[in-house]
């Protein structure tokens, strides 16, 4: 199936970006660590150039370990700073202040070159809809600073948070790009909870991940919905709906329903760590 999905206000979002750029020396980049290299926006790196980057593999909880270190290998090799976190997780946040301390080591020295102290790092918070980026903030800030959901377009503007007496924080609105030119990555945004569950056809996109999973984690279905893998994706997601009493009256199939299942068993967790693209 075909994802596209590029509402009015991102436009106005990514010119306000191009904006506060200049006034940025670090560019904290959340990914979903699930699908590192498609939850990242192609933009930011127009956008970003010349300034330190650090990505940060957010749910790294629910990715495939192996996985999580391998593409903190890639990004490392390509001269960002990277980190792996559960943004939920407070302890994750020394690693996260380490990174900055050490991107941003070099401003640092140049401030104090010039008789400048103790000027905050002004850092911009950015990625694309429902990778985590207010939970990160919250949990980095130790309050509720911004706003935050499990759907994507919680943010809708940007605003300033100040962390301490070190670090300053721009939260921006996610922006996905305006076309996915490789529709496989919009799918797996799809997958994830990127893009706006009601835009799609969950039941199509449901074969789509139950195909996906039976070849990079064979044997996952089984161990969640205890259902024999052999078969086409549809008669798979008819056994989950029958594993599951997805049934309508007069023993009919709900197969909207076990898709809804499906997704919110992957979002979760719940059918094992999952990584969909690996270094």
């Amino acid at each position: 199936m075909n994802v596209q999905w590029y509402p009015g206000h991102m436009t106005k979002a990514r010119r306000q970006m191009q904006e506060d750029i200049k006034l940025i020396d670090l560019i904290i980049e959340i990914t979903d660590a699930r699908i590192p290299l498609s939850s990242r926006n192609p933009d930011i790196d127009t956008l970003g150039k010349n300034r330190q980057r650090l990505i940060l593999l957010n749910k790294a909880d629910l990715a495939d370990e192996r996985q999580n270190a391998a593409w903190l290998a890639f990004f490392r090799e390509k001269g960002y700073f990277a980190v792996k976190l559960d943004s939920r997780s407070r302890s994750a946040m020394k690693n996260v202040n380490e990174a900055i301390r050490q991107a941003c080591q070099e401003k640092r020295e140049r401030d104090l070159r010039r008789g400048i102290k103790n000027r905050p790092i002004h850092a911009m918070v950015v990625g694309i809809p429902n990778v985590g980026k207010s939970t990160f903030i919250n949990t980095f800030a130790g309050r509720a600073c911004a706003k935050t959901g499990n759907r994507p377009g919680v943010t809708k503007g940007k605003q300033w948070i100040r962390l301490n007496k070190d670090v300053e924080l721009l939260d921006t609105p996610g922006i996905l790009w305006p076309k996915f030119e490789d529709q496989e990555v919009g799918r797996r945004l799809a997958f994830v909870g990127s893009v706006r569950d009601d835009i799609l056809n969950l039941e199509e996109l449901s074969l789509e991940l139950i195909q996906v999973l039976k070849e990079l984690y064979p044997g996952a279905l089984n161990q969640r919905y205890a259902i024999s893998e052999e078969g086409t994706p549809v008669e798979l997601l008819e056994a989950l709906a029958r594993s599951r009493g997805c049934i309508k009256k007069g023993e009919e199939v709900d197969y909207a329903r076990a898709s809804s299942l499906l997704f919110d068993d992957f979002r979760a967790g719940r059918i094992g760590r999952v990584t969909l693209e690996w270094a």
